[in-house]
């Protein structure tokens, strides 16, 4: 049985995500609230806030705050080629399906601050896809996007990176992507030729291209379940016929309403195929 403390945290929390929508249009109120509770207490720490209501208070009236606020209810971890398995199953067995195709759209949904993006295009180069690839990469985040277009990040992480990026199946150094100075790795503009860097939110807004290949990691596990049935909906709406969808190692379209749009294709990997008839 939830204590009176909690009972009146969790309704300060529903009152600050209603107001952040009924003034700034941003939506969280289908985020799973354990994780939103989570995050929000460091913003609540960091801002020298009581309570949510303090903090709801201090947003609705200082509209500066609302950019630095987003971070803490956006994710903002991820590393190139996370999770190297699933780059090696797209490589050796998503890929060679997409090259039947004269050209291709990929959306990389919840972009973040680029990593997943640069994995994506470094790959496609790689299998000689690149050039005919429109590469969409999209975020609420505008902060975050700013990072992905940008495409610098910490050299401390650069070991990480090609570490995954060899395991996912690469035959040449992710190095003879980026150039290393001042602590640093920025990488190649070319890798940002193809891509589309654009604000999106899988909450409200809609269908805006037809792809070949979605890959969306590891953000449908901070929604409700309704939330994530829309955003699945929208995926299945934004693919071709037998195109594929690709879900973060703890996420699933099992138990979803739209199980049946979908086939597993790698089911550890969790890549789907959309039905042909959907």
């Amino acid at each position: 049985m939830k204590t009176s403390a909690v009972e009146t945290e969790e309704i300060e929390l529903r009152l600050l995500l209603e107001a952040i929508f009924q003034k700034y249009h941003y939506d969280f109120r289908g985020y799973s609230t354990a994780s939103l509770k989570r995050r929000l207490a460091q913003a609540l720490d960091r801002l020298e806030c009581k309570s949510f209501s303090q903090l709801q208070d201090r947003v609705l009236h200082d509209d500066s705050l609302l950019p630095y606020l987003i971070g803490f209810l956006t994710v903002q971890v991820s590393e190139m080629f996370r999770d190297p398995s699933y780059f090696l199953c797209l490589r050796r067995n998503v890929l060679p399906h997409l090259k039947t195709y004269p050209s291709l759209k990929v959306w990389v949904a919840g972009c973040c601050t680029g990593e997943e993006l640069y994995s994506m295009v470094i790959l496609f180069r790689e299998e000689g896809l690149e050039n005919r690839t429109i590469f969409y990469a999209t975020d609420i985040n505008t902060h975050s996007l700013e990072k992905a277009k940008a495409g610098v990040y910490e050299l401390d992480r650069i070991a990480l990176f090609t570490k995954n990026h060899h395991e996912s199946g690469s035959k040449v150094s992710l190095s003879n992507y980026y150039t290393a100075a001042y602590g640093a790795a920025r990488f190649d503009k070319s890798l940002r030729e193809r891509a589309v860097f654009s604000d999106h939110s899988l909450v409200s807004d809609a269908v805006f291209a037809e792809a070949q290949l979605i890959s969306c990691r590891n953000v449908l596990i901070y929604f409700n379940r309704d939330l994530q049935n829309r955003a699945l909906g929208l995926f299945k709406d934004s693919l071709v016929r037998k195109g594929f969808l690709g879900l973060g190692s703890r996420e699933s379209l099992r138990f979803s309403s739209h199980t049946a749009d979908f086939s597993d294709f790698a089911r550890n990997e969790r890549i789907y195929q959309k039905e042909e008839s959907k």
